[in-house]
């Protein structure tokens, strides 16, 4: 009796265990675990903020009347772009900076000419972290000159475009771009001057919020995505 007793323990009351069945529920529990995952996961990148860009150094030592060194035609600059994000990544595609100077008639308010271009190479940034992006802009002379006020001082514009994909596991969401810019004022020692008690000049976003159907469609996608993936187990 034992012995039998035994036997119809392990085969669940002396019927034989379905391997069909105990397949099928393994695949339906792990098929709830993958999309309350996958959902958890779509929440995050949903609620991705964009990521913060300042400039804290921007320098032009041909504007250094302390040096009177005229023949350096190279602005150096140093972009730091944060992460605010807790858990979430963010990629990169190539980084567009240019920098325009704005005429000295009116205040420096009025008409403005193109100084220079330079591209950042894509990159990967990691949750919580801040990216510190240094470049360089040639230009020529005669341009800056246009943008000189009486006291050596000028006022130029930096702008930034890019586009950017925010990262949770495997899950990524589409494109979103990013197109920021600041004006920043150079002294007579052709550094920026920063606001008070600051450390850097924010550069302001225009880039539009995520919407509604963009959530929608990353649900949806990402739905079919684990569907298949269950499936195929």
């Amino acid at each position: 009796m034992a012995r039998i007793s035994a036997r119809r323990f392990l085969t669940g009351g002396g019927r034989p265990v379905n391997k069909k069945e105990c397949c099928c529920g393994c695949s339906c529990v792990l098929f709830f675990l993958i999309l309350f995952g996958g959902a958890i996961c779509t929440s995050q990148v949903f609620k991705a903020d964009n990521p913060k860009c300042s400039v804290d150094y921007f320098y032009l030592p041909a504007l250094n009347r302390t040096l009177n060194s005229t023949t350096n035609s190279t602005l150096y600059f140093n972009l730091k772009l944060e992460n605010p994000n807790s858990g979430i990544g963010i990629n990169y595609n190539d980084v567009k900076v240019n920098v325009t100077v704005f005429d000295a008639v009116g205040n420096g308010s009025q008409s403005s000419h193109l100084l220079g271009d330079t591209t950042i190479q894509r990159f990967h940034q990691g949750y919580r972290k801040t990216a510190k992006k240094p470049g360089h802009v040639d230009y020529n002379m005669t341009v800056i000159s246009q943008g000189l006020f009486p006291n050596a001082t000028a006022v130029f514009r930096i702008d930034l475009v890019t586009a950017v994909r925010f990262k949770v596991m495997f899950l990524r969401s589409k494109r979103h771009n990013i197109m920021v810019g600041a004006k920043v004022v150079v002294d007579g020692n052709g550094s920026m001057v920063l606001p008070k008690k600051k450390k850097d000049i924010a550069l302001g976003s225009m880039a539009p919020k995520q919407g509604c159907c963009s959530l929608v469609l990353l649900i949806l996608g990402n739905f079919l995505a684990l569907i298949n993936l269950v499936t195929f187990l």
